[in-house]
């Protein structure tokens, strides 16, 4: 995120974030719907197993680099985007986390002391 000192920065095109995180599965799953590829005959032809596949797609599976290089492998959409996007889901998830949060809060103030 761009920061000027003075000027709310909130409202630069470059520093706006979606109101909810993307995750792979997502653009995965619109892109092999566009393509007319059945989830079940692109599971069997990357080698694994349906219901993986489908989770993932369905975005209750975290995208693995294993699955990212085999994506990259059959469809031609770089694995490098797919795990970054992953990423950036996670961690915005995790800063939805107030419990999550609260506890790094106290971790920096205890790091402010030392």
């Amino acid at each position: 995120m761009i920061t000027i000192p003075g000027v709310d920065t909130s409202m630069i095109a470059n520093n706006l974030e979606p109101a909810f995180p993307t995750h792979p599965g997502a653009l995965l799953k619109d892109e092999i719907e566009y393509r007319g590829i059945s989830q079940r005959k692109l599971a069997a032809q990357m080698g694994v197993s349906y219901s993986v596949l489908n989770e993932i797609l369905n975005e209750h599976r975290p995208l693995t680099e294993k699955m990212a290089l085999l994506f990259e492998a059959i469809l031609k959409i770089d694995a490098e985007p797919l795990l970054k996007l992953q990423m950036d889901y996670n961690i915005r998830k995790m800063r939805k986390d107030s419990s999550f949060m609260e506890k790094l809060a106290s971790l920096r103030k205890a790091a402010a002391v030392l």
